[in-house]
């Protein structure tokens, strides 16, 4: 299929890009604990723009000196200006365009105690006597200027195109918000009042840019989960407003961090895929400006849609060019099947970015996020037969990686079917994509010439006679057993089995484990099910699941009507109950199915590690056969395993 509107060059102002791709502004902790720009932070773009992207935005960039926190861009002085024009010098390099966003964080800027904190109305911290004050007219004053000389900085730095953040709860879109902003004087009250900051801003910003430059800006097409907060109508006058003081383009986003709406800046695969397209079609219609859709746009006949039937002019691909940076090459190419696509896990992007443990942000997908030029393959110089025992997603990354490398991987598969665990993830609710990616992932590596076994478990004598050179075990887990009295009887069942339609269940069900997969289970069972109660031991469920999918799954499972029973062990089974202590009193919970889903264990491999071992074999375990944990950490694994042999 041909993409000819998407692969069409548009010209905004002087600027002409070759297609209608944008690459936005995401957080990745890439830069230095001062703010520089590092070549982690080139080489990431570089990756994109290499990969045929229209347009590559840096993440949030802080244009005032005393706002900037530690670890985010800033363009706050003139000594950012060096390190910037070697970031667009790179881009341009390869082929690319290249644009700031410019940001003042509000709220978000918390994250570093030093830096202040600019907001239009007073908040009270919860917990403490300390109320955060609404900014001062010089305070706003100063801002102004800021993003004014910000500008003039983006011009020196060698930008094509600057972004003015405008959403997302950061300062401007809490002045524009009624939510936020309760001021009372010239910066309050009405619409024109509220956009005044704003529009003094962009004000700034032309005036300190050539007339050939064209400025984008980021609004929310509404405010989510603020009771009274901005309405699209608002935001489509203000729209307006903004295109009469010099704004040329307007991207339209949801989402704030002060609320579940959270979910909407980064939406996880919970999410319908362009969820936000229609907003973003009625601003467009409404005010005439050229249009950017966001929000899940991850598929490029899903881009090519948009673009064609004139919902917007321009799309944001971006977690989507994060899980693979030649998503544009491939598509332009007429290779679509080859692209490796994004499925809304958010483990390492958003997780990795929020997470303290994580030195920058990942993906499940591309463990070479952030390790562009480390992570580059280097043929290999031995060509080994490697084995691989499984074809879930760890197994088919490493061979896919060997194979690349000038190796020769042989996939042997137990089951009948590849993907593994992660395709039957698949199965719950609204994570058809999952089960599609791993597909997809198996299908790929059979057209890459990769030998599948399937219905081939791998044994003592298979390794016998293959003779490989090396072993990768990848058999990953299975259910754990439930070991109370009672747990035998006819009526239990385990989560894979239920997930995978080999065990039906109905009536009154219980769920022991409220961790995600239980939690998936009592979605999956809804409907089919005339009463689901969830068993979880800890004090609350949903503990392994990140932010953002957790919100998703608490509201389905309370629209549902799903019981939670927390702080609550099962210590026995019985015909038609299961018994529950918790605080020291035993209660029994009426049911007709009990389904256990209290984790996984690594399958058992002691034979192939003992003949590997007696045979000198070099033998690499990887993913959940080491032990059951996210499928980020298992793909990550067999990439470096691949790459090491």
């Amino acid at each position: 299929m041909a993409f000819d509107t998407l692969f069409s060059p548009i010209k905004i102002r002087g600027l002409e890009l070759k297609n209608r791709v944008m690459f936005p502004a995401m957080g990745t902790k890439m830069a230095t604990e001062d703010r520089f720009v590092t070549q982690q932070v080139i080489d990431y773009h570089v990756a994109r723009a290499e990969g045929g992207c229209g347009v590559n935005f840096t993440e949030v960039c802080s244009v005032y000196k005393l706002a900037s926190p530690k670890k985010f861009l800033a363009i706050s002085e003139d000594k950012y200006i060096p390190g910037l024009k070697k970031l667009t010098d790179a881009i341009h390099e390869a082929g690319g365009k290249a644009g700031v966003q410019l940001w003042l964080g509000g709220m978000a800027v918390g994250s570093d105690p030093e830096q202040m904190i600019i907001i239009p109305s007073p908040v009270p911290v919860p917990g403490t006597e300390y109320t955060i004050p609404g900014a001062t007219i010089e305070t706003i004053q100063e801002a102004v200027k800021a993003f004014g000389e910000a500008a003039k900085r983006a011009v020196e730095a060698g930008f094509d195109t600057i972004e003015f953040h405008a959403g997302h709860n950061y300062t401007p879109h809490s002045f524009l918000s009624p939510f936020f902003n309760r001021r009372t004087d010239e910066y309050g009250g009405d619409l024109n009042n509220r956009a005044k900051f704003l529009i003094e801003c962009i004000e700034a910003i032309r005036q300190n840019i050539p007339a050939e430059m064209p400025l984008f800006m980021r609004v929310d097409a509404h405010d989510d989960y603020l009771e009274g907060g901005l309405t699209i109508e608002e935001v489509i006058q203000f729209c307006k407003m903004a295109k009469d003081a010099g704004v040329d383009v307007v991207d339209v986003s949801r989402g704030n961090f002060s609320s579940s709406a959270i979910i909407y800046e980064v939406p996880p695969i919970d999410l319908p895929r362009g969820f936000n397209v229609d907003n973003a079609a009625r601003i467009r219609k409404e005010t005439g400006l050229t249009t950017v859709a966001v929000g899940r746009i991850n598929d490029p006949a899903q881009a090519e849609e948009i673009l064609a039937s004139s919902k917007a002019d321009m799309v944001v691909i971006g977690r989507a060019q994060l899980a693979d940076p030649e998503f544009c090459k491939k598509a332009q190419a007429g290779k679509a099947e080859n692209i490796v696509r994004c499925v809304g896990c958010n483990q390492g992007c958003y997780d990795g970015f929020v997470s303290t443990e994580m030195p920058f942000i990942t993906c499940l997908r591309n463990p070479a996020l952030g390790r562009e030029a480390e992570y580059k393959l280097a043929p290999t110089d031995h060509p080994k037969k490697v084995l691989i025992a499984g074809g879930g997603i760890a197994g088919l990354e490493a061979a896919m990686v060997l194979k690349r490398r000038g190796h020769q991987p042989i996939v042997c598969e137990a089951s009948e079917s590849l993907g593994g665990q992660f395709a039957l993830a698949g199965e719950a609710p609204r994570k058809e994509e999952m089960k599609e990616a791993a597909l997809a992932m198996g299908k790929q590596a059979i057209r890459e010439g990769i030998e599948v076994k399937l219905g081939t478990p791998v044994t003592a004598s298979l390794i016998a006679e293959l003779q490989p050179d090396e072993v990768v075990i990848a058999v990953g887990s299975a259910p754990m057993e439930l070991k109370v009295p009672g747990s035998q009887l006819p009526m239990v069942t385990n989560s894979h089995d239920v997930l995978s339609g080999k065990k039906t269940v109905s009536g009154k069900v219980v769920i022991i484990g409220g961790g995600l997969v239980g939690l998936e289970v009592a979605e999956y069972l809804h409907g089919q099910a005339s009463e689901i109660t969830v068993v979880e031991m800890l004090d609350k469920v949903a503990k392994d699941l990140g932010q953002l999918r957790s919100i998703c799954v608490m509201e389905q499972l309370y629209a549902s009507k799903v019981k939670t029973l927390t702080n609550a062990k099962c210590v026995e089974i019985k015909e038609h109950a299961v018994v529950i202590e918790s605080n020291g009193q035993l209660q029994e919970c009426l049911c007709d199915s009990v389904v256990v889903a209290i984790g996984a264990r690594s399958r058992n491999f002691e034979s192939i590690d003992t003949y590997c071992k007696e045979h000198h074999i070099p033998c690499h375990v990887i993913g959940d056969a080491v032990r059951a944990r996210r499928a980020l950490n298992a793909v990550a694994e067999a990439n470096e395993i691949a790459r090491a042999i």
